[in-house]
């Protein structure tokens, strides 16, 4: 069956690239050049986003049309290509290749190798515009995607087939938390592609080493387009990032699709527009940067069992400024997602690491993709949470008489220390619920805060040895009988007494 899709895949890629009926080659002439933009004439039955291919071995996308001319938006340094050279229509839309030959590789938009392996020739070739699956063809996102960052996975979890906005300032940790969630899809079926729109080089490579060092990089795929590549380049980056997962959720698996980030793609698209004379608007972006993301990330789902029940995740990045979400990219992608990750600089700077914002942070889909376990266990986790936040603002104005007030205000101060994660130290499912059972139960009321950190750290190999039939059960089964939880609580006890703070003196 996936054969005859392959194929029939193929043949329509053949057929998109070739004119039916008699051939007549179209030439057309460069008029100008410049900044990534070329305008050719003579070219009268170009179409939008046709592909066009100079005489100098540039290729480019028709951007707008006009009675005497196209844009022609350029995928390669421009340095090449003058006035007068001859361009080419080809009739074919961008495509970039797919399939397995990409894992553990780094490529451009276009499938062009840049980690200096072999070529992708023959790998089969998608168009990086696809439609989005339609409303029949979707089943509910009901089946967690674990990042191993406690702080999201008890507080806002995540769902395959979901699109969750990480947003926030700038340095405030967005890339790693989706770094973090990459590692952590080294004890799953999860593909992870990569997609760097507009970013530093030295980024990219602390993003590729940390994967390749910590998590699963012969399952991931990284699709780079620099901050010095050309901005056609960027522009179909997210595209090619969407249609390469698109392979894997199509044919029954699961793919997670990471957007770093929507923000620079956005200001790419605003330079592109006014380059090729579109109108300007708000903040003079053009009136359709909304539909290039929203016709994007609705390529993100969960399919129905009679479509192969594969699925594809989007975690895209954007960027605020002070901290403005009204701001009109912002706006417009946490109107697209199903929720957000907003990381507060405030936080950061405190030490609070991932800075997650509690009170500004969402997820719509919720705990329905949730363990039961960790459901269970973290079901008032974000209430209390709130509370502790709001009572400690007025402790320090004074001494607190009151024991429960005192109690609360201690035990989130655990909490909080619980949820402060070091990088590339993601948790598996049983070491999160055993954290949240433990601080939920008040078994580190005992525990100095300073010494949290301590307990936290190991708990999943510690719980391996301690218990392995409630961490196989956990890890299989995602759930804990009445008799495993007391056994649990009964372990994690012994635990907690070893870090508390007579065993300390």
């Amino acid at each position: 069956m996936r054969q005859a899709e392959d194929w029939l895949e193929r043949a329509r890629g053949k057929l998109a690239s070739t004119r039916l009926g008699p051939r007549v080659d179209e030439f057309g002439r460069v008029e100008s050049v410049a900044d990534g933009v070329a305008f050719v004439s003579g070219l009268p039955h170009a179409r939008l986003d046709e592909l066009v291919r100079f005489d100098c071995g540039v290729s480019g996308f028709v951007q707008t049309l006009e009675t005497d001319a196209v844009s022609v938006v350029l995928l390669d340094e421009s340095e090449r290509l003058e006035a007068g050279d001859i361009a080419r229509g080809t009739g074919a839309v961008i495509q970039t290749p797919v399939g397995e030959a990409l894992l553990g590789r780094i490529v451009d938009p276009l499938g062009r190798p840049l980690d200096g392996g072999e070529t992708l020739d023959n790998a089969p070739r998608w168009p990086i515009e696809r439609p989005a699956p339609e409303i029949i063809a979707r089943d509910n996102v009901i089946h967690p995607v674990q990042t191993g960052i406690l702080s999201i996975d008890a507080l806002f979890p995540l769902g395959r087939g979901q699109r969750e906005l990480i947003i926030g300032d700038r340095s405030t940790g967005k890339t790693a938390v989706a770094v973090d969630c990459i590692i952590n899809q080294k004890a799953s079926d999860i593909v992870s592609v990569y997609v760097a729109i507009g970013q530093k080089s030295s980024a990219v490579k602390r993003a590729i080493d940390a994967v390749r060092e910590y998590g699963a990089f012969e399952r991931s795929i990284f699709v780079v387009a620099a901050a010095s590549a050309a901005p056609g380049l960027r522009w179909i980056a997210p595209y090619a990032g969407f249609t390469i997962g698109e392979y894997f959720r199509d044919r029954g698996g699961h793919a997670l699709v990471v957007l770093d980030d929507l923000t620079k793609h956005a200001a790419t698209h605003r330079e592109l527009a006014l380059l090729t004379r579109q109108p300007p608007g708000r903040e003079a972006y053009p009136g359709d940067v909304f539909h290039i993301h929203a016709r994007l990330l609705e390529r993100a789902t969960r399919l129905s069992e009679h479509r192969g029940a594969g699925s594809l995740t989007a975690l895209p990045i954007a960027e605020t400024d002070a901290g403005n979400l009204s701001a009109y990219i912002p706006t417009n992608l946490i109107s697209i997602t199903d929720g957000q990750i907003v990381l507060d600089s405030k936080l950061f700077r405190e030490g609070q690491k991932p800075a997650v914002d509690i009170g500004k942070s969402v997820s719509r889909v919720g705990g329905k993709t949730q363990a039961p376990a960790l459901r269970n266990a973290a079901e008032s986790l974000r209430l209390d949470y709130a509370q502790f936040l709001e009572l400690e603002i007025f402790t320090r104005f004074g001494g607190v008489t009151d024991e429960r007030v005192k109690s609360r205000v201690e035990r989130g101060k655990r909490l909080r220390e619980l949820l402060t994660q070091p990088q590339y130290a993601p948790l598996d499912l049983p070491g999160e619920v055993a954290l949240v059972l433990a601080v939920q139960n008040g078994l580190l009321d005992s525990v100095p805060v300073e010494r949290i950190a301590d307990f936290r750290a190991g708990i999943s190999d510690w719980l391996r040895e301690a218990a392995p039939e409630i961490e196989k059960a956990l890890t299989e089964k995602g759930q804990l009988t009445t008799d495993e939880r007391k056994s649990l609580l009964a372990i994690l006890a012994q635990r907690a007494a070893q870090f508390s703070e007579s065993a300390s003196a």
